[in-house]
């Protein structure tokens, strides 16, 4: 090769810093179940954080309710409403609700960037254990009956006891990202991180779920047995 050739080469971009996460502070957010521990907890904490956040229910007056409980400006509405005013929508309805609850929102949630956050679980006299959904996880299940909106998967290992604690001021904690897009799962770790103590890590593609869903079942034990409200950290990143 020529000198020549060689100043000629293209010089090759450096490599995105994964810690590079986009502004998402203008983006509202809506919270389909909003009402229950997850759902009331999460909202909470975004809006306290500085977010816009709506929760939804199949109940307008009760996700009303809910949010004059919560304050930090959170409005509530039905989960109509709330998927076609938000930017991005949590999913942390209760399992046996989650496929009827996304068919009947299909349209409204077309173009949205959906996040669940629901964990397959079952439970009998020897504890939490995981159920596997046909799809294969509760985020594949979404994809699949959302064919028009960008889904993925993060917030699974929270404890709602903790998140909706107005006494505690951070949530020392990883929260787990999955997606097809790279640009979506940089919203989500982003919004994540809107939280103190937070911080979103991408985890893979939605075929990843299962086990992260799966792994809250583990948790569960964790705190029956140490009295705790457990999480994740992720060493080395």
């Amino acid at each position: 090769m020529t000198s020549t050739d060689s100043a000629q080469t293209p010089a090759k971009a450096p490599a995105k810093d994964p810690w590079d996460l986009p502004d998402v502070s203008g983006y509202v957010v809506g919270v389909l179940g909003g009402t229950g521990p997850q759902g009331k907890g999460l909202a909470y904490r975004l809006a306290r954080a500085g977010q816009k956040v709506i929760i939804g229910s199949r109940a307008a007056e009760r996700a009303q309710a809910a949010a004059g409980e919560l304050g930090h400006g959170i409005e509530g509405a039905d989960n109509a409403e709330t998927a076609r005013r938000s930017d991005i929508v949590i999913v942390a309805v209760p399992w046996e609700g989650h496929g009827d609850t996304l068919k009947a929102l299909r349209d409204e949630l077309a173009g949205k960037l959906v996040v669940d956050c629901v964990n397959p679980l079952g439970f009998d006299k020897k504890g939490a254990y995981a159920l596997k959904p046909e799809e294969g996880s509760a985020a594949e299940q979404a994809a699949a009956l959302l064919p028009d909106s960008r889904v993925a998967a993060a917030f699974h290992h929270l404890s709602a006891v903790l998140l909706q604690d107005p006494e505690i001021e951070q949530i020392d904690t990883d929260v787990m990202v999955l997606g097809e897009e790279r640009a979506d799962v940089e919203i989500v770790q982003a919004l994540a991180g809107r939280i103190p103590g937070m911080r979103g890590v991408f985890a893979g593609r939605l075929r990843n779920a299962h086990q992260v869903e799966s792994l809250v079942a583990n948790l569960i034990s964790v705190n029956r047995r140490y009295k705790a409200h457990a999480g994740l950290r992720v060493t080395d990143v």
